[in-house]
């Protein structure tokens, strides 16, 4: 009978912070630039320069470790971590390793509605190595040191995850809280946030842990649930055929779904850690961490329940609003303005972001101000002046286009409600004259039609009917033709 068996996963996520400069010098940090044209002698290893820290990056570091709930060291050192490879010009990597600054956190996450907490072991800052270029015909390499000395933090789980559908909701959690911090901008594709998976396989029942295999440089949350689920089949497969399980670093290609070896695993031992001797070490005071906590953002959890205990949102609504931190500061610069909270949250969800996704865009680029959205639901909802299905319809794609105020643009349009109740009542009579098998139906007990006659002359009005007051008119016409 085959053996079931339990995986044990462990990720090591590495989150590039979002600061001007890198972790040791002045160089800067954008991303995009000319191979090697952010660099100085510090970044580049060169003899006689000396690392100097950066401190917004170090503040950026104790923000997130106090989001995870971590024990913040009121003593920590840096570190050298020595190895060779093309991309590390110093040959070494100033990272920590016996005093990390932070240790004993947590992060709670959901699966299939099933809460659980899933242990942090540590958080460390070191700087990020370089980046090879490899030429698509094969001709050579080259190397990119623009990123090397960007400083990071690598956060590091307990072997707590239980499936690959544990480890994606566990990345996307920790990269929702680092965007609400606005410690790191997330950005997988540009390798601001990657993951390295420790897995192993056990029979179900078993208290000791296997040997694992580390996946490195998992670029997005899909590939790090698709690779997991491919190593756990793998490890499976080796098990059940008798086989056994060298401690070894993979890689995952994401476009064929199939992990190859890299390297044997190396322990800290192979990269004879010592203390960086050019930086002193850090002593963290209480009073900088009461400051801290003092001034900490709002977490996304956080501003979900507020918005359902206090602005008595839907868990739906308050979900939508905090699941794009910009969605949820778009939303807070509406309610701002004067907007009831219901209000903004249905115009913000449904009928701009509607017209968001299907332009591609999201709310932080569509470049429609929080003020501009205001305008137009005044002319709507206090105003009366607009109807919602011209100003979804018509006035949100123009504001896109044109970035004309919503009223230019409904006066340029001619979408201005017809307010006189006279002309109101001869579009409804010429509807009604227009479509007699219609009214006959309806009189004939049919009051299905009416929607159907209320169709047609909103399409009369072209967008300059409200609804409010051709319904009940239309309803008070029809009822008189059955007397």
């Amino acid at each position: 009978m085959a053996t079931t068996y339990e995986p044990v996963i462990g990720l090591e996520v590495h989150a590039q912070l979002k600061t001007n400069t890198k972790m040791f010098c002045g160089c800067p940090t954008s991303f995009g630039e000319p191979p090697n044209t952010q660099v100085c002698p510090v970044c580049l290893g060169l003899p006689g320069s000396l690392p100097v820290p950066n401190a917004q990056a170090f503040d950026f570091a104790l923000k997130t470790a106090v989001a995870l709930h971590c024990d913040v060291a009121s003593f920590t050192k840096f570190d050298r971590k020595n190895y060779y490879y093309p991309d590390l010009p110093k040959n070494y990597q100033i990272s920590q390793y016996d005093l990390p600054f932070a240790t004993k956190g947590y992060l709670d996450i959901t699966v299939d509605g099933v809460p659980k907490r899933i242990g942090i072991t540590r958080i460390h800052m070191e700087e990020d190595a370089g980046k090879l270029v490899h030429s698509d015909d094969g001709g050579g390499s080259g190397v990119d040191l623009n990123r090397a000395g960007t400083p990071l933090i690598e956060i590091v789980s307990e072997p707590d995850i239980r499936s690959a559908a544990e480890a994606r909701a566990y990345m996307e959690a920790l990269a929702h809280i680092l965007e609400f911090l606005g410690v790191c901008d997330c950005n997988m594709q540009e390798g601001s946030l990657r993951c390295d998976a420790n897995v192993s396989i056990r029979p179900v029942g078993q208290a000791k842990f296997n040997t694992r295999r580390e996946i490195k440089n998992m670029n997005s949350f899909r590939y790090v649930e698709a690779a997991i689920n491919t190593e756990i089949a793998e490890q499976t497969a080796i098990y059940n055929s008798g086989g056994k399980i060298n401690q070894e670093t993979r890689l995952f290609n994401g476009d064929t779904g199939v992990i190859k070896t890299m390297r044997s695993k190396e322990d800290a031992q192979d990269y004879r850690y010592f203390p960086e001797p050019d930086l002193p070490p850090i002593t963290i005071t209480k009073e900088m961490l009461d400051a801290l906590k003092s001034n900490q953002d709002e977490l996304p959890e956080q501003r979900k329940q507020r918005y359902i205990t206090e602005l008595k949102l839907s868990e739906y609504d308050a979900k939508v609003l905090t699941d794009f931190k910009p969605m949820g500061d778009y939303f807070e610069a509406v309610l701002k303005l004067g907007v009831a909270p219901k209000v903004a949250a249905n115009w913000i969800t449904a009928d701009l972001q509607g017209i968001l996704k299907e332009r591609n865009l999201t709310i932080d680029t569509s470049g429609i101000e929080p003020a501009q959205v205001v305008e137009l639901i005044d002319l709507v909802e206090k105003h009366k002046k607009v109807n919602r299905t011209a100003a979804k319809e018509v006035i949100f794609p123009k504001m896109l286009d044109t970035k004309n105020s919503a009223l230019k643009i409904a006066q340029d349009e001619n979408l201005i409600i017809v307010a006189d109740s006279g002309a109101t009542e001869k579009v409804i009579d010429d509807v009604l004259a227009k479509f007699p098998k219609l009214v006959d139906d309806y009189v004939k007990g049919k009051d299905a039609v009416v929607n159907a006659i209320f169709g047609n002359c909103m399409k009369e009005f072209k967008g300059k009917g409200d609804p409010a007051v051709i319904r009940p008119m239309l309803e008070k016409k029809l009822k008189a033709l059955r007397k």
